[in-house]
């Protein structure tokens, strides 16, 4: 009996060698570019020097966490992040799940398709390339400046106004995002037994009431699970997206701690302090993630391990 589990496990082990060779490459590349680099949280706990190297850095323990609460630029850092990044995470959810509920109602399948087509090709275009564009499209002669000249009002730099470049921000990733984010609910929405429709439409209720009270509890679990499996990016405000948009002009309601790591590491040379920042936020971000996955466990049953 047990000659024969022993052949069964080496037989499947033989027919799986080529799934875990297609995976060696991505383990390579985790191994380089994400574990190897850990060695460098050393420099959160040093007065680092690069000419001494990691290992002959003066230790000093916790003094770059403790210099780094004191200072008043890391709070408004990471109210900053919190602010953008939620905004980000519920604004996001609630126009994906809205537009997916929108698109089921689109009865013409070639609209439908060209819908779909649109608002998915944001997703896939480079912040990069994007900044230029809202630059020029919220610049003081821009498309909205003169919009707003035409109903009376004045010309504005949005882009380095404080009132107005975090919610260019939010707005920015909702219409980059939403189309895309959408997918998942859309795909949950496919799954609804078209029974219950049927029948709610025998009883004589109209699109908007089957949509009410069919469509959307049906796919409240995929909203719960997707909202709480993002609760562990609170702290990732979008380091392409701010970096590529913002100025000292607007550090007050822009600067995120990623942008703040870089600065602080790369431009100003404090590599201990940079990566006490990121360690914190790293830290914070695993503690969420234990979280999010406990909330997704109990609420809608979902397990990754």
């Amino acid at each position: 009996m047990k000659r024969s589990s022993a052949a069964a496990a080496n037989k499947r082990r033989h027919k799986q060698w080529p799934y875990h060779l297609m995976m060696l490459p991505g383990m390579i590349f985790l191994i380089i570019f994400h574990l190897v680099p850990m060695g460098g949280l050393l420099m959160a706990f040093q007065d680092f020097m690069p000419i001494k190297g990691l290992f002959g850095s003066r230790f000093v323990g916790l003094k770059n966490f403790e210099r780094l609460f004191k200072l008043p630029t890391f709070w408004r850092v990471l109210r900053n992040t919190v602010v953008i990044s939620v905004g980000k995470l519920v604004l996001v959810m609630v126009a994906s799940v809205i537009f997916a509920l929108l698109l089921n109602e689109c009865r013409h399948v070639k609209y439908k398709r060209i819908i779909q087509t649109t608002v998915y090709l944001p997703h896939f275009l480079s912040w990069v390339i994007l900044a230029v564009m809202f630059s020029n499209v919220f610049s003081y002669t821009g498309i909205v400046s003169q919009i707003a000249q035409m109903f009376g009002g004045e010309p504005t730099m949005f882009m380095i106004s404080n009132s107005w470049f975090r919610k260019i921000l939010i707005g920015g990733e909702i219409w980059k995002e939403f189309g895309y984010g959408a997918i998942v609910y859309v795909a949950a929405i496919t799954g609804i037994d078209p029974t219950l429709y049927e029948a709610a439409g025998i009883d004589g209720a109209g699109r908007w009431k089957k949509m009410w009270y069919i469509t959307l509890p049906s796919i409240i679990p995929t909203i719960v699970l997707m909202t709480t499996l993002n609760i562990g990016k609170l702290l990732k405000g979008g380091f392409d997206q701010v970096f590529n948009l913002y100025s000292p002009l607007v550090y007050e309601t822009g600067d995120i701690i990623d942008t703040y790591v870089y600065r602080m590491g790369l431009v100003d040379l404090q590599y201990s302090n940079g990566t006490a920042v990121g360690l914190f936020q790293s830290l914070i971000g695993f503690i969420l993630l234990v979280i999010a996955y406990k909330l997704a466990d109990k609420l809608v049953g979902y397990r990754a391990f």
